[in-house]
Parts: C-alpha cells; structure tokens; sequence
C-alpha cells in the first residue's frame, strides 16, 4: 500500500517555528516518525512538502500512484480553491490533518475550505494525527 504524505507552507520549519504551538520535534523527525510507523501496517509513505500551492496541486494530480493522501495544506487549508478542486478529483480516500488545533485559534484558521474534498479532519493531536490518518486508511483499504 502506499500513502501520499502532503505538507503545505512552513511545515518544514518544524522545531522553529511556534513551540509552543507545534513542539520542538522537527520535520525529518516526523519524516522518521512516519516511516517507522508505517512498517508495521506494510505501507510505504512518499512525502512531499511545499510552500507553493501550484506544486502541491501538481502532486495531488498524481494520486493513481497512492492509495490514499494525506494532507496538511497548513495555511492554504483556509483559501486555496485550487487545492480543493485538486482534491476532488481522486477516488481515494483524503485525510485532512493539522498539527494544531485550528479551533482553538484565530477565528480565520477556524475555516478549513480544502476539509470539504477529505473524508476526514484530525486536528490538534501532533504528529499522531498523521498516524491515524495512516490507520484509518488502512482500515479502508483492507
């Protein structure tokens, strides 16, 4: 089985940015986290990250290599039509995560546009949303 693992803008300035927010674990550590999760459902993980919203729509477009996607479009997750539509078009299932609990902050983050083409959100768990993420897809899938 494999899983697109999407990160939008700024997630690879885990460990830098907002501590307080996001921890002090960084992007490669949930890289490692991720993959050695995985190992034990037989699943290989791609990741991909971008702070350009065009790549990441260019990435959701090669979707029938992947069983599922995961997806933390971090600010693009509150405005990015084109990422939505992107994410409709796949018929597989769509997990929406966030590191932090968007509804515990500014009204703004509340509004989660691209959560409409997910199956699912999990926000406010850490790096063990993105780990539920990949349960639940396997659960799907099985």
């Amino acid at each position: 089985m494999n899983i697109l693992v999407i990160n939008g803008p700024n997630i690879n300035m885990l460990g830098k940015r907002e501590k307080a927010l996001y921890g002090s674990m960084t992007y490669e550590n949930l890289k490692n986290n991720l993959d050695d999760f995985s190992t034990k459902y037989n699943v290989e993980i791609e990741f991909f990250q971008s702070s350009i919203e065009g790549e990441i729509v260019d990435k959701i477009h090669e979707f029938e290599k992947f069983d599922g996607i995961i997806i933390n479009p971090a600010a693009y997750s509150h405005y990015s039509i084109a990422i939505l539509d992107a994410l409709k078009i796949p018929d597989i299932p769509i997990i929406e995560v966030h590191i932090s609990n968007v509804h515990s902050r500014e009204d703004y983050r509340k509004e989660l546009l691209t959560a409409q083409a997910a199956v699912g959100v999990i926000a406010g768990l850490g790096f063990k949303g993105y780990e539920l993420a990949i349960e639940y897809i396997v659960a799907t899938k099985a």
